[in-house]
Parts: C-alpha cells; sequence; structure tokens
C-alpha cells in the first residue's frame, strides 16, 4: 500500500472521559480537538464498548463541521487497546482485532475504542482504518517473562505508543538509528512505566498495573503478604480490588487527588506527608531506572523522560539527581500520542512499512 500525494489522515485517541481527535495533512495538522462526553452519557453506556456509538458520532459532527466529506480521508488510525501481546509496529484493524477488542478479555479500557471507532468511520471513506504501538506491544525477552511463579508471567503492558515515539525521536535528533540505541525511557503519567530499549526493541518495561513506581493514581510494586491481606478483608471482592489499584491507588490513595499540580501546591504549602510522597515517587522511579540500566549491561546511551510528569521541574531534577550517571538526560515533556498515530499511519501508506496482520 503507497500513497504519495497528500494524505488527510485522522487520529483518535479515546480516554476515559473524552476523546482526542485531530486531522493532519501528511505531518502538519490541520485541527485539533478535545471531545468531551458527560458522566451521565458514560454511565449510562455502562461498559466501555457500549460508548463506541455515541463517541463516533461526535467524530463525525466534529468532520462535517471541518468540511470533510465521505471519501475525502486516506485513513483513520486509532489508539490501540488491551489486545493480545503484539511486536511493536502498525496494524490494520480486521474482523479478528474487533472481536477482541469488543470482547475486552485482557481488560476494560478507554484504549480499545480506539480501532473500533477507527474502522466505523474509515468505512465511510474507503479507507484503510490502522491501530499504532497498542498499550499490549510486547517485545520482551524469555528471561524477562519469569516472574518467580509458576503459572504467573511478567506482562508486558505499558505507554507503548508514546514511549516508542520519544524513542524515534531521539534517535532521530542524534542523527541515528533508533536500532542502534541503547535507552531507558520513562513515561511519566498517571501511571509510569519504565522501559529498555535495545535493537529497536522494548525488551522490559515496568507495567503500571502490576509493577514499577508509585504514580498519580497507581500503587506500582506493593509487598505481596500486604496485598493477600487486602484481598481477603471482609467485604472485598476482586472488581473492587481491581478498581483500587488500577485508578485509586498511589497519590491518589494518601492525598485524594492524582492532579500532581495539586500535590505541588500542597508541598509548597508546608505538607510534610504530600513532600514525603513526592520524594518517595521520585525515589521508586529512579530505582525503576537503576533496574533498567542492569538489563541493558549497564551501557545505556541516553535516559529519555516524558509524559505528563516531565512538565515538573522538580520530579525531573529529583529524578536526573539520583540516576544522570548511569547516561545522559534527554526530557521530552507531554504525550504525543495523536502525532505518533499519524506517524504510523503515514509510514504504510508511503510504503515505507507494511502493515501488520492482527488475525493471523
Amino acid at each position: 500500500m503507497t500513497h504519495s500525494a497528500p494524505s488527510l489522515v485522522l487520529a483518535i485517541n479515546p480516554g476515559a472521559t473524552s476523546t482526542k481527535i485531530a486531522l493532519y495533512r501528511d505531518e502538519a495538522l490541520v485541527k485539533e480537538q478535545v471531545l468531551r462526553h458527560g458522566d451521565d452519557e458514560l454511565a449510562a453506556a455502562g461498559r466501555v464498548t457500549a460508548q463506541g456509538p455515541f463517541r463516533t458520532a461526535a467524530v463525525r459532527a466534529f468532520l462535517a463541521a471541518e468540511g470533510v466529506t465521505p471519501g475525502a480521508l486516506h485513513a483513520v488510525v486509532g489508539r490501540g487497546g488491551l489486545l493480545r501481546p503484539l511486536p511493536s509496529g502498525t496494524y490494520a484493524v480486521d474482523d479478528a482485532m474487533i472481536v477482541d477488542l469488543e470482547r475486552a478479555e485482557r481488560g476494560e479500557h478507554a484504549s480499545n475504542l480506539g480501532g473500533v471507532m477507527a474502522r466505523a468511520i474509515a468505512a465511510e471513506h474507503g479507507a484503510p482504518a490502522f491501530i499504532v504501538d497498542p498499550v499490549c506491544v510486547d517485545e520482551y525477552t524469555d528471561v524477562a517473562r519469569v516472574s518467580g511463579m509458576a503459572g504467573i508471567e511478567r506482562e508486558a503492558i505499558s505507554h507503548a505508543l508514546n514511549t516508542k515515539a520519544v524513542a524515534r525521536r531521539y534517535a532521530r535528533e542524534q542523527g541515528k538509528r533508533y536500532a542502534d540505541l541503547r535507552l531507558i525511557v520513562a513515561h511519566l503519567g498517571t501511571g509510569v512505566s519504565v522501559s529498555a530499549h535495545e535493537d529497536g526493541r522494548m525488551i522490559d518495561v515496568t507495567n503500571p498495573r502490576d509493577e514499577g513506581p508509585l504514580s498519580p493514581d497507581r500503587p506500582g510494586g506493593l509487598p505481596l503478604t500486604g496485598v493477600v491481606r487486602w484481598c481477603f478483608e471482609a467485604g472485598t471482592d476482586a472488581k473492587a480490588v481491581m478498581r483500587q489499584f488500577f485508578g485509586a491507588g498511589g497519590l491518589y490513595s494518601y492525598l485524594g487527588t492524582r492532579d500532581l499540580r495539586v500535590v505541588m501546591q500542597r508541598v509548597d504549602a508546608g505538607d510534610a506527608q504530600a513532600a514525603l510522597l513526592v520524594q518517595a515517587m521520585i525515589y521508586q522511579i529512579g530505582k525503576a531506572i537503576g533496574e533498567m540500566a542492569t538489563v541493558l549491561r549497564g551501557r545505556v546511551d541516553a535516559i529519555v523522560l516524558t509524559g505528563g510528569m516531565a512538565y515538573e521541574p522538580r520530579v525531573v531534577e529529583g529524578i536526573a539527581e539520583r540516576v544522570r550517571w548511569i547516561a545522559g538526560i534527554t526530557c521530552y515533556p507531554g504525550e504525543d500520542e495523536l502525532p505518533a498515530l499519524v506517524a504510523g499511519a503515514l509510514r504504510v501508506l508511503r510504503g515505507e512499512e507494511p502493515a501488520r496482520t492482527y488475525g493471523l
């Protein structure tokens, strides 16, 4: 599949309470917008998959307002969801992928809607639908999968889209190939994932659902005996446990907020507990980076910090104080997920790489 003329590409990134969308002509942004979804609307839908129709209708309204008529789009690309483990790449959305996204056997998450919505819009334009570097990207070595308990393997769930995008960006800015660099990338969002990259592959990563540093709303790795006791308290059920550990842990469980800006305001106001928790988070992120340095046998070309918390200079400097002895540090604050989605689609449209097939 190749396309030489300028390509009009729509990117769709569904989040918990909003859908971020962007229209690009090649790499040039035409229009970006955040579509907000009301609490009542979301609650009435029940399962995440049931939100697809009203979210997709909002995207159609955006396109109509921008004068994008049926047939005008060359591709539609959505954020990838909790699919089976996959190598990095751009995937064509096919029937098998839609079935797995709607079943949500690996978990309910708004990202599961990315491929579903992309296909629905693409069909109206006679265009291909893609996902790029979904959260389930798995490029682990065999030794990295071992957990320490027979029957339980470490799972590769991470912020792969932004992580891979900033790794490629760093390589490009250094005039080198991503595949020739040995990098540690720390995505610092509401969840934190710290990954080791070698030979163009993300060979290990801290899964923010299971392990790694505490973050604004994830507990990271927890003492096992404490978890067992907590799970068997009277009235506790599996869904309540998962809600607590995936979205209501971390800073939120201590301070009642997952907004780092609010936390730092409390630190500035003299809140000793807030200050301790921020230092503990920095400590744990630094420790995770050190662990990934051992994965790369100490030969690290750079440490890359990214994600929303990378806008906070005290967090960045606190991490740097602990790990700059390992390698130089580069910071790309924020999450460039929409441009990363578009870049993946363009690589396929231009014939630079083939679209991967999910249903094989």
